[in-house]
């Protein structure tokens, strides 16, 4: 029987339900030992699986009052950092960077990068019902990417209710503003799921005086910001139709918008013939527009054995929007100009099967077909990925499982590829020890695989080539994992090695008489003048070598009725070194090891959390902090000093009931971000970077409204 068949955990909710509970005191419980998927590929509960999952809930961004899924990950999970600018945010998971993490909406990956930062614009956090992260390779399941980790947003679609409409607003100091609207319709099997969110802040910088150029003492005013301002679109449809509890379906189309909103260009008056020099701003805005949609489902033939499927379609693109008119380029306002157009196709398909009472297999194969087209880098190409993949979990003995997994990627331009992964859980009572093997590897991006870019900044050409010839980049992960976890409190301590060769960077080649010839031949636009004063081009190569080691502390109690503590720790070492050309990657190469870019050595996270309740009314109140040491830059640039940020937010919920459409809650709330004020006023220069980009104490109210029928 042919079944169209939808994204796999949205849809594998819908006829694997776990029980649920509304009252505060059971809701920590289950967040004690909370269902997950991202670790096996099939849902369990955390305690039972063995690969460890970070879980973040919806109730604990609920009561930190977080509205952004940027500030989800960095206030509660101490092993990711964020660097923001108008490129998109600059993620980091355990040192590795942004093209290393495989972002997923409940298991389909999300596309559209800009310079290898993913658009965390497009995630519309209304519809979060949990985040999990999976720390290390997962190149087994997931394929390619995820070699420091998987961040897997898992969506929600209540089928409670008849008609329920929820309004959720938050509002702070520079124009930070949080709006996120949904409204669902479930009844008889069938759901309609519509959501709105819009997300909006202002540019700004914390001192406004810079170093002039080649001076450190010397200063002048600078209007370019620090943080860069934006105004973000999310709307989101999404069907759902279970006919009965074997069957069930869904089809859904998500549209993002993203404008930067910069300080405009600015001038002053000179010699020059125009009688205007600009010395800040500039003409337009980075403009962003993605579109997604997906279609599928599963069959349920057992309680224990199902079959999934799912086909996704993925368009992104971005480019310039003047806002300014530009005599010199011809550009007048509204002129749109792009630069980037992505398109990616992804057809899944996998069967989860009990095979025996004592075991669990996963067998698989996905199809992914990836476009690009770069005006800047004159690409217009695609190419495709072919992946079959198998997991068996099988309990051994009565407190000991083992899991083996191992897929086969075939890639257009480096053929096969095998990433195996072998994990071992012993379970005797409270307590959990795991170990766990895994491979991963990243697919060059058709950016580094293609790419033939030429520009002029200031009067220097600046080159860029693609290597056809690259090789896949390779790790290999490995953990172990020592965890107590009861009612009361869950305490976990993790230590890992992460080895990755073959990394793919720009290098820069030396240009002299004979190459020049060679660039001028191939980008005819450039001058000879411009071609005179080019000292060296970048061809990206398979150079480097990265090496992370990591210890992790998880701490979450359930101290008394109402008040809970969580406490993370992450030790990071990431380093990464350059191995001289014809040199063999192994251990006896000559090299020198540096600090990975923008690694951070020491985080922590901690929160303490107050929830009690008197007839209708509900208050919590939370307090929580992030604290990290100073962060690395390699190059010239100056390393960024740690920092402590706390945050205060408190809720008042007021529940009414009534048999007809109604308030159902009403919940206002207040709070303090940044309660000290922590805020990095140097002087900005040439070599300075940044690590905490908060303006100050800000005062955040929000209300929260939601009807049900």
């Amino acid at each position: 029987m042919a079944v169209l068949l939808v994204t796999g955990s949205t849809a594998f909710a819908q006829i694997h339900k776990m029980e649920r509970s509304d009252s505060a005191a059971e809701s920590r419980i289950h967040q004690m030992n909370p269902v997950v998927v991202t670790g096996s590929g099939h849902h369990q509960r955390l305690k039972a699986t063995a690969t460890p999952v970070h879980v973040l809930s919806a109730q604990e961004i609920r009561e930190q009052g977080i509205t952004t899924f940027d500030a989800a990950l960095t206030r509660m999970m101490p092993q990711i950092s964020m660097a923001p600018n108008s490129m998109g945010s600059q993620l980091r998971l355990n040192g590795l960077g942004n093209k290393y993490i495989l972002i997923l909406i409940n298991g389909q990956k999300l596309s559209g990068d800009i310079s290898n930062n993913v658009d965390l614009n497009r995630i519309n956090m209304s519809r979060v019902k949990r985040i999990e992260v999976l720390d290390g390779a997962a190149s087994s399941l997931y394929g390619s990417d995820a070699i420091a980790g998987v961040i897997n947003i898992i969506t929600d679609q209540p089928t409670q209710n008849l008609i329920s409409v929820g309004s959720d607003t938050r509002v702070s100091g520079h124009g930070v503003l949080t709006e996120n609207v949904t409204l669902d319709i479930y009844k008889n099997g069938f759901g309609s799921y519509t959501s709105f969110s819009h997300d909006r802040a202002d540019s700004y910088r914390n001192n406004p005086l810079e170093y002039k150029k080649g001076s450190d003492t010397e200063t002048q005013t600078s209007i370019a910001p620090l943080f860069t301002g934006y105004r973000a679109n999310v709307l989101g449809q999404k069907f759902t139709y279970a006919p009965n509890e074997h069957l069930a379906l869904n089809a859904g189309i998500d549209g993002s918008y993203k404008i930067t909103d910069r300080p405009n260009t600015v001038t002053v008056p000179d010699g020059s013939p125009s009688g205007q020099v600009p010395v800040g701003g500039t003409d337009y805005e980075m403009r962003y527009k993605g579109l997604r949609w997906n279609v599928g489902g599963i069959y349920k033939f057992t309680p224990r054995n199902s079959l999934q499927a799912d086909f996704t379609v993925d368009r992104f693109r971005y480019g310039k929007e003047y806002d300014v008119d530009n005599v010199a380029s011809g550009f007048a306002v509204g002129d749109y100009v792009q630069s980037k157009k992505q398109r990616t196709m992804e057809g899944n398909l996998k069967a989860i099967l009990g095979l025996t009472t004592s075991s669990t297999t996963i067998v698989g194969a996905d199809w992914r077909q990836d476009y690009l087209m770069a005006t800047s880098g004159n690409i217009d190409t695609r190419v495709y990925t072919l992946a079959a993949y198998a997991q068996h979990e099988q309990k051994l003995l009565r407190d000991l499982t083992a899991t083996i997994g191992l897929r086969l990627t075939h890639h257009e331009t480096f053929h096969q590829h095998l990433t195996p992964k072998a994990t071992l859980m012993y379970a005797p009572g409270h307590f959990r020890f795991r170990a766990t093997y895994s491979a991963g590897f990243r697919a060059p991006g058709l950016d580094e695989l293609y790419y033939h870019y030429f520009s002029v900044n200031r009067g220097k050409a600046q080159i860029s080539f693609g290597n056809k010839d690259l090789k896949p980049e390779k790790s290999h992960y490995f953990a172990l994992n020592a965890e107590y976890r009861t009612q009361v409190i869950a305490v976990s301590l993790t230590g890992y090695i992460n080895r990755i060769n073959d990394m793919v960077v720009k290098q820069n080649i030396d240009v002299d008489d004979r190459t020049r010839q060679m660039l001028l031949a191939e980008f005819p636009e450039m001058t000879q003048e411009q071609a005179d004063k080019m000292v060296s081009y970048a061809r990206y190569q398979n150079s480097d070598k990265g090496d992370v080691k990591g210890l992790q502390l998880n701490i979450s109690a359930n101290l008394l009725r109402g008040f809970n503590l969580s406490a993370n720790y992450a030790y990071t070492h990431a380093r990464s070194c350059t191995v001289p050309d014809g040199t063999s990657v192994g251990a006896t190469a000559p090299s020198t090891w540096q600090p990975l870019d923008r690694s951070i050595r020491h985080t922590a996270t901690l929160a303490a959390n107050y929830r009690h309740t008197w007839n209708r009314y509900t208050l919590n109140v939370n307090l929580n902090g992030r604290l990290q040491s100073k962060t690395y830059y390699t190059g010239s640039y100056e390393d960024a000093p740690g920092y402590g940020v706390w945050n205060l937010h408190t809720t008042h919920a007021f529940q009414f009931n009534n048999e007809k459409l109604i308030v159902q809650s009403l919940v206002p709330s207040i709070g303090i971000d940044n309660l000290f004020d922590k805020v990095d006023r140097r002087i900005d220069s040439s070599t300075r970077k940044y690590a905490l980009y908060s303006p100050g104490l800000m005062l955040v109210v929000g209300l929260k409204v939601k009807f049900k029928q």
